[in-house]
C-alpha cells in the first residue's frame, strides 16, 4: 500500500527512536525524589523502576526529576505526559498504518467513482 509523504516522514521518526515497548516509570527513594519518565523496561513492582543497579540507558525520558529541581512542567501533568510519551511509541505507528489504509480507501472509491469531488489529502 502506498504511503503518503507525511506518512512516510512519520514512519522515518519512529523508525530512528528507541524501539517499544515503552513504559511510564517513577521513583521515590534514596537515589530520586520523584522522578517520573520513561524507560524501555518495566520495574518489578511495576513502579518503581529505579534501584540499585538499574541500567539507567533503559530510560528514554524524564517528565519529573524533582530533587534538584531539574525537569518539570508548569501544570504538574508529569505522570499524564509519560503515560503519553510511553503510550505514542506504540499508538503513532499503528495510527499512521489506519490513517494510509483509509486514504487508500479513499483512491479506491475515487477511481470507482463512489466517491464525488473528495479529496484524500
Amino acid at each position: 500500500m502506498p504511503v503518503d509523504r507525511d506518512l512516510a516522514d512519520t514512519l522515518w521518526l519512529c523508525d530512528r527512536a528507541t524501539p517499544g515497548p515503552w513504559f511510564q516509570v517513577n521513583a521515590d527513594d534514596t537515589h530520586f525524589m520523584n522522578l517520573i519518565g520513561v524507560a524501555t523496561e518495566r520495574s518489578v513492582d511495576g513502579t518503581r523502576a529505579f534501584s540499585d543497579g538499574y541500567d539507567s540507558a533503559k530510560m528514554i525520558a524524564a517528565t519529573l526529576v524533582q530533587e534538584p529541581r531539574y525537569v518539570s512542567c508548569e501544570d504538574d501533568r508529569w505522570d499524564e505526559n509519560a503515560m503519553f510519551i510511553a503510550a505514542a511509541r506504540e499508538l503513532v505507528p499503528k495510527l499512521v498504518e489506519e490513517v494510509a489504509a483509509l486514504r487508500q480507501q479513499l483512491r479506491d472509491l475515487e477511481g470507482d467513482g463512489a466517491v464525488d469531488g473528495a479529496s484524500g489529502e
